[in-house]
C-alpha cells in the first residue's frame, strides 16, 4: 500500500517559519513529481509547489520568494520550507506524488493525509 506521511505542521505567528516533510513509502511505483497542495476552509485545493525529476519546479504565485520545495530522492522525501508566513497561508497542507506528463497532468498520483498549518496575526 502506497503511503505519503507528512509532518512539520503546526502553529506559528506571522513572519515565522515552518518546514513540512513528506516521506513516500518504499512501495510507491514510479513517480516523477512530488509536491504540496493546500486547502483552506471554503476554498478549493490549490497547488503550492511541485518539483519534477527533470528539475522543473512550479510555485503558486503568492508563495514565490517565501516558500522553497526540495526533494531527497534517495529518501523518497519532499520538503516545503515556508518562511515569512502570513495568516492567509493558513490551511491544511497535503503532500502529493505521482507520475505526470509534460503538461503536469497526472497519469496517477497519491495523497497524504494532510497537516494543519495555522498562522496567527
Amino acid at each position: 500500500q502506497v503511503q505519503l506521511v507528512e509532518s512539520g505542521g503546526g502553529w506559528v505567528q506571522a513572519g515565522g517559519s515552518l518546514r513540512l516533510s513528506c516521506v513516500a513509502s518504499a512501495t510507491i511505483p514510479a513517480i516523477n513529481v512530488m509536491g504540496w497542495y493546500r486547502q483552506a476552509p471554503g476554498n478549493e485545493r490549490e497547488l503550492v509547489a511541485a518539483t519534477k525529476n527533470d528539475g522543473r519546479i512550479k510555485y503558486l504565485d503568492s508563495v514565490k520568494g517565501r516558500f522553497t520545495v526540495s526533494r531527497d530522492n534517495a529518501k523518497n522525501t519532499v520538503y516545503l520550507q515556508m518562511n515569512s508566513l502570513k495568516p492567509e497561508d493558513t490551511a491544511v497542507y497535503y503532500c502529493n506524488a505521482g507520475l505526470f506528463n509534460s503538461m503536469w497532468e497526472p497519469f496517477y498520483d497519491y495523497w497524504g493525509q494532510g497537516t494543519q498549518v495555522t498562522v496567527s496575526s
